[in-house]
């Protein structure tokens, strides 16, 4: 146990004077009654043991509270309903084709703000967003108009590196938990850059993928994958797009550009994910029942100044109670 105010504790001091006054005046009190002659009865009231137990039951109450003025914490370990979700977003040119109404990015959009809307109210949600590099725009929060808000500015950029986002929300992840990032975005290059790399373990936390999955920039998706499931992540995919893919303009350049199913569900299967389709609706209520909380216990600083001020108060209100229901008075 510690203390905030650890210098409220030299108030203790106090305790054993008070008990010192109180047999100071017990004493006092006996020398009056017996120099008084009142007899037997009195003398035997002097020595009834029931008549210091309100002063002792005070002085511990007295004790519960200083101990509650030095505002002491204690680490303990609390089980609760907790989760981290990552909503990693597509944002390349790919994402403006309108194979799927009205464009990717907007269908995207749109099951993101629903997916968001339905999570339970103690689950942090992020949000990451990658082209030809990823970045985290908002770090995981429980606050859902944020995220909406967030999720409403992404707008289609330039080229795409599915494995950048991915390691990019690792990373949120790991600092959102405390732990330094895995690995600096930056520099990393290729898998090699990834090996023996600072670990922590985050069973709690998920990504939500929204891509077409054409990858054609630095890193392999696959690596990433093999990193997240080291770390524990899993990682849940939707596709946006059609596997018959339509033809759109990036740059002056008339490129065609399609669903690459494969690979998002090779990622999810995996992590231990799950990989779910943007034009089934049926697929997309799936995914709301199955990221769940996940129930973890983890140790935690804990103030116990309001709960030693309560029970020192109940202290002093059973000293107060029995002083009256034996002597009639308080004390």
């Amino acid at each position: 146990m510690s203390f905030i105010w650890s210098s409220m504790l030299g108030l203790l001091l106090l305790v054993p004077v008070l008990a010192l006054v109180y047999v100071l005046m017990q004493r006092q009190r006996q020398e009056v009654v017996a120099k008084s002659g009142f007899g037997l009865v009195q003398t035997a009231r002097a020595t009834d043991m029931r008549r210091h137990y309100p002063a002792m039951i005070f002085l511990f109450g007295l004790t519960i509270l200083i101990f509650s003025l030095a505002r002491p914490q204690a680490t303990v370990s609390l089980p609760k309903y907790e989760g981290t979700v990552i909503l990693v977003f597509d944002v390349s040119g790919s994402m403006a084709a309108e194979d799927i109404e009205p464009t990717r990015m907007e269908a995207a959009k749109k099951i993101a703000s629903n997916f968001v809307q339905d999570q339970p109210a103690n689950v942090r949600i992020g949000v990451v967003a990658f082209s030809d590099g990823g970045l985290s725009v908002q770090t995981p929060d429980v606050n859902r108009e944020n995220t909406l808000m967030t999720i409403e500015r992404l707008v289609p950029r330039r080229g795409t590196s599915v494995g950048n986002g991915m390691l990019v929300a690792l990373n949120t992840i790991a600092v959102d938990a405390g732990d330094p990032p895995i690995i600096n975005t930056s520099s990393v290059s290729s898998i090699d850059d990834m090996v023996n790399t600072p670990q922590g373990w985050y069973p709690s936390a998920v990504i939500v993928l929204f891509s077409d999955g054409e990858n054609n920039d630095r890193l392999d998706p696959l690596a990433v994958t093999d990193l997240a499931v080291d770390l524990g992540v899993r990682i849940y995919t939707i596709g946006v797009g059609s596997t018959e893919g339509a033809t759109i303009k990036v740059e002056g350049m008339t490129v065609h550009t399609a669903l690459n199913e494969p690979l998002l569900q090779q990622v999810a299967q995996t992590s231990g994910g799950q990989y779910y389709f943007a034009g089934d609706e049926t697929e997309m209520n799936m995914i709301y029942n199955d990221l769940e909380p996940t129930l973890s216990i983890k140790p935690e600083e804990l103030e116990l100044t309001s709960l030693l001020a309560g029970l020192g108060v109940l202290v002093f209100l059973f000293g107060g109670a029995l002083s009256l229901l034996w002597f009639g008075r308080v004390i």
